[in-house]
């Protein structure tokens, strides 16, 4: 878990799971995790017991946790949101203990408010998914509290924080994403969709946004907040039926009007994110002028235009691309942006393309090798400049041939 959160513009949360609801009815649509995800995993559980009990994670004590971060102090907080707040602690490697700060395993502790919109259904639901899954591009959650009123859980610590961080900051010593490292990002968020669109999972993640996107220190990409993820259609139902959740701007627009989900729901939402990642502009900021507060619907006629598109793209990158190579992108995100949901790609075309993408990108040199030579910086040595001054003149020759 990252250091960076943000607050759900709709946080109440449906029950999930089999968690009855005050009037004791449950919510339609729920299938169960697949019993493929895991050889040993147990059947999907249906009572908040079943699934402490088969989440195979840590059950820490409240004592322990308070020991971990250092009594919740206050500069242990690392985020904040409509949950609740998370801390930095530490804890051994080995046998899960609290240690001193500075040795073991560094965790993030998300403490959720007891008045916080963010409620027991999520916290369960995020115990149902995380302590079953397991990939390389999901956050590992390493194991919970439930002490009296206290909802805790325990995460991984990803020291770079969440995406929106890197894109939207503007301060002077913010240093923007590269070009290389932003498509890095791409794909690895696309690999964690499509593993949990695949048979293997079958779970959609309903809350794809920047924000829940956190980096480790190698800029490697994981997928976190799973308290609004669903079980994927049972059988041969096109969909779920819920109650709408999520973010606004990132949702859905078939969803946003009748609560339909589908896996083409979240691949909407990630073409929001390419479109966030291309352009280093938030997907609603009405801080903006009045046409372009919506960056989809200001964007959209731009994404076809070789000539246009470059007003799209984040200025402070310029010269890191070709026109080839921001075209292709473009062309991605006007597909999962597709107003009709089966016009949208499945996300393993998705990863496929970024990989191409990503392959041709760094004129020949091995991803490892781009991501060393350039680090997180703007290139602004000799060197960097004379390559940004060579991909520059490539997409100015481009043009000038249309």
């Amino acid at each position: 878990m990252g250091c960076c959160f943000s607050a759900k513009i709709k946080a109440e949360s449906p029950p999930r799971h089999g968690v009855s609801s005050k009037d004791g009815s449950r919510e339609d649509g729920l299938s169960g995790l697949s019993s493929k995800v895991s050889t040993t995993a147990p059947p999907t559980p249906r009572s908040e017991g079943e699934i402490l009990k088969s989440s195979n994670l840590k059950s820490f004590t409240f004592a322990e946790l308070k020991t971990a971060t250092r009594n919740f102090r206050p500069d242990s907080v690392v985020g904040e949101g409509g949950f609740g707040s998370v801390f930095k602690g530490w804890i051994d490697e080995q046998t899960l203990v609290p240690v001193k700060p500075g040795t073991g395993m560094v965790i993030a502790v998300k403490r959720h408010n007891q008045e916080g919109g963010q409620g027991h259904s999520e916290w369960l639901t995020e115990i149902n998914y995380l302590g079953q899954l397991r990939h390389p591009n999901l956050v590992k959650l390493v194991g919970y509290c439930l002490e009296d009123d206290q909802r805790l859980l325990v995460y991984e610590f990803l020291t770079k924080c969440s995406l929106d961080n890197h894109l939207f900051r503007r301060a002077s010593y913010v240093e923007p994403l590269p070009w290389n490292i932003r498509i890095k990002v791409a794909v690895d968020a696309a690999k964690g969709l499509e593993y949990l669109h695949s048979d293997e999972a079958k779970v959609i993640f309903r809350d794809f946004k920047t924000s829940n996107i956190l980096l480790d220190s190698n800029y490697n990409a994981k997928l976190s907040d799973f308290g609004l993820a669903k079980d994927g259609p049972a059988g041969d139902k096109s969909h779920v039926s819920t109650r709408v959740m999520g973010t606004y701007g990132y949702a859905a627009p078939e969803y946003m009007a009748t609560g339909h989900l589908t896996k083409k729901s979240d691949v909407y939402s990630f073409g929001v994110v390419l479109l966030e990642i291309m352009s280093g502009k938030r997907a609603l900021d009405n801080n903006r002028p009045s046409r372009e507060q919506n960056l989809i619907e200001w964007a959209k006629p731009y994404l076809t235009s070789k000539r246009r598109i470059f007003q799209v793209m984040d200025a402070r990158i310029e010269g890191q691309y070709t026109l080839r190579e921001v075209m292709k992108l473009a062309n991605l995100a006007i597909k999962c942006l597709s107003v009709e949901p089966r016009f949208r790609p499945k996300m393993d075309e998705v990863v496929r393309t970024l990989e191409h993408l990503q392959d041709s990108d760094g004129e020949g040199c091995s991803r490892d090798q781009d991501l060393k030579r350039n680090g997180h910086r703007h290139s602004s040595g000799n060197s960097g400049t004379k390559q940004h001054r060579r991909k520059h003149e490539t997409v100015t020759n481009t043009m000038q041939k249309e």
